[in-house]
């Protein structure tokens, strides 16, 4: 890991972070002992009210790097948002409110609250009259909420852009700005990505001041440790062997990935007729349904969650067994996205990607090359999966 371009030690004991005792019994519950290197790189200057760039790979712990310092600055006295993140999609959103909420846990008085687009807003504004301390939102929605005046931001401390890159390729870059003006009181400004983008580095060289920089090789001791395959075969196999790979794996939970909304469904169909537990989450799916969904995966109640890459961030779930791509990803960073869902905590992991044309393939040796990932080589042919030599 480097800090200020500086190579240094990140992976350090919670306890030398000089924690409250709520947090550390939060994070004791959790079976958390040592900070992974953005955590141990990020606390203490966040702590100290710095502003911070760091850039880490997913699945690096990214949430409690600046989780545990809004915690720790919350003033349960205080009936005003004091901490602001923004996140690009709901899903991550809510990972977020729900990962805060359990450092929250064992500090009475600190509310959460997350707000973000496709559900009432009537729950929401309901949510904000209970004074939250700390906010997770979508840029989208904290607009129109800003608009209708059900939230004032001109006391708040602290702003996290989460998967900033993510969030201003998909347009929200206006939206973010708007929202960072709206706060002239700001201490501190944190933007957590895994790539620096141009637009990242704009927004950084406007609203930053002498920012730290934290950055974390996928190299590093937190890689994820993930056996990779890639397996050439007929198109018309792909269903047979999808399903063939999670009963052979013995896999309790596992993420298939599919480049359409179309072939979401198709898929969750194909695999429930092998009598494999599955359903599917995408952009056409009513959100309360996702919600559900995505529910069940956590609680280990859904064998397969059949996803776009609407999925690929911030699904932070630590045990997926495996990451089958039924489709190869159609850009090289959503790979690493995609399979990044396992292999998390330190755990092994493993993915296959599936590759029925030479157009496939020539894709899949494009994403090696470009993310410097080996897939081992197999075939699948006559129902039988063959080393490539």
């Amino acid at each position: 890991m480097e800090i200020n371009g500086v190579q240094t030690e990140g992976a350090v004991s919670y306890a030398v972070l000089g924690l409250s005792p709520e947090i550390m019994r939060a994070l004791d519950k959790k079976g958390y002992q040592t900070a992974t290197p953005v955590q141990g790189g990020a606390i203490p200057y966040f702590m100290e009210w710095k502003d911070l760039i760091a850039k880490a790979p997913t699945g690096s712990g990214k949430t409690f790097a600046f989780g545990i310092p809004m915690v720790e600055h919350a003033d349960p006295d205080a009936a005003f948002v004091q901490a602001l993140v923004l996140a690009p999609t709901r899903e991550l959103a809510l990972q977020i409110e729900s990962e805060i909420r359990g450092l929250c846990e064992f500090k009475q008085g600190v509310r959460v609250a997350c707000l973000y687009g496709g559900a009432p807003m009537d729950k929401q504004v309901n949510a904000l009259k209970k004074k939250p301390q700390i906010v997770v939102a979508t840029p989208g929605r904290l607009m129109d909420h800003m608009k209708r005046r059900n939230i004032e931001l001109n006391r708040v401390q602290t702003v996290v852009l989460d998967e900033a890159d993510r969030m201003l390729d998909m347009g929200f870059i206006e939206d973010v700005t708007k929202i960072l003006d709206r706060m002239p009181g700001r201490r501190n400004l944190g933007m957590f990505s895994a790539t620096l983008s141009i637009e990242v580095m704009d927004i950084s060289w406007v609203y930053q001041r002498d920012p730290v920089e934290i950055t974390v090789q996928a190299i590093d001791e937190d890689r994820p440790d993930i056996q990779q395959y890639r397996i050439a075969l007929d198109w018309r196999d792909k269903s047979d062997l999808t399903a063939r790979l999670i009963e052979a794996g013995g896999y309790a939970r596992a993420i298939a990935f599919c480049n359409t909304k179309a072939m979401t469904d198709r898929l969750t169909g194909l695999l429930k007729t092998h009598g494999i537990d599955a359903a599917c989450i995408h952009g056409d799916i009513r959100q309360r349904v996702r919600e559900a969904t995505l529910s069940r995966f956590r609680k280990g109640r859904l064998r397969v969650l059949v996803a776009t890459d609407v999925a690929a961030r911030g699904l932070d779930i630590d045990d997926v067994d495996a990451v089958i791509n039924y489709d190869v990803p159609e850009e090289n960073e959503y790979y690493i996205h995609r399979i990044g869902r396992t292999g998390r905590a330190r755990r092994h992991g493993v993915s296959y990607t599936l590759v029925t044309s030479i157009a496939e393939s020539v894709r899949m040796d494009d994403i090696e090359r470009s993310t410097r990932n080996k897939a081992a080589r197999l075939k699948y042919e006559n129902g039988v999966l063959l080393e490539v030599e």
